[in-house]
């Protein structure tokens, strides 16, 4: 069975100046031989001059949103051929943040999916329960049937990966059990199989809720978990890159 390359990537959200591309640029110099993919989503105003600044570096650049749309009369949007023009790689999708704050659905991060493949970048699909959906008993479903709904069949075959975020753990310094996340992770597996077939094994699945160097080895070395989708713990390098260095 094809193992993934892990990634670890790091979601600054509406967090980081000029002066906060000092931090990337730590992580970029600490990060060293490691076989582990590192990625920094910084906001949209710093992608092009962070990309300048770690171009040669073993640290790619990413998004957080992009339009599903390639250009049109969608004021403060971004489309993903701007993400790949300004330097990113990759973009984050999906987000909880997004989901619960501007409403968006399964079909609609199926379509923003689409158009990151149609403008050169790697999708990073983002999935998870509420705490009441989990109360209830239905994180299983409600997790499988995000991923069948937001990963289009034409992830078949390309370079993307799917974070799993319990809604109720971001930000809030809980965190599943290592047995609850296996659990989730392996069910993601089992979904990714069945709608994209084999290929998906290669696909990283990333965990990302709470994410912090005191309990990054733990969950990074828990089964079907490729790596992590970082928040705060990101912002500062060091702190980042000891979540790298525990995997």
């Amino acid at each position: 069975m094809t193992t993934p390359t892990p990634l670890i990537a790091g979601n600054w959200k509406m967090n980081g100046l000029e002066n906060d591309l000092a931090e990337a640029a730590a992580v970029a110099a600490g990060v060293g031989a490691t076989a582990t993919r590192v990625a920094i989503c910084p906001p949209a105003t710093l992608i092009e001059r962070m990309a300048r600044a770690l171009a040669g570096s073993k640290v790619d650049v990413g998004g957080q949103d992009c339009r599903a749309q390639a250009s049109g009369a969608f004021t403060g949007d971004v489309s993903a051929e701007m993400l790949a023009q300004a330097g990113a790689r990759l973009v984050i999708l999906g987000h909880s943040e997004r989901r619960a704050g501007y409403g968006e659905t399964d079909a609609l991060v199926a379509a923003k999916a689409l158009a990151a493949l149609r403008g050169g970048l790697e999708p990073i699909v983002c999935v998870g329960e509420t705490l009441e959906e989990r109360k209830a008993g239905r994180t299983l479903e409600v997790v499988t049937g995000q991923v069948r709904g937001s990963l289009p069949a034409e992830l078949a075959g390309r370079a993307f990966s799917v974070a799993y975020e319990p809604v109720w753990a971001i930000g809030t310094g809980l965190t599943p059990s290592v047995a609850e996340i296996e659990e989730v992770h392996r069910a993601i597996r089992a979904t990714l199989r069945e709608e994209l077939g084999e290929a998906s094994n290669r696909a990283p699945i990333l965990y990302g809720g709470s994410v912090k160097p005191s309990n990054a080895a733990e969950i990074l070395h828990a089964a079907e978990v490729g790596g992590a989708l970082v928040g705060g713990a990101s912002l500062k390098a060091q702190d980042f890159l000891a979540i790298i260095g525990a995997l």
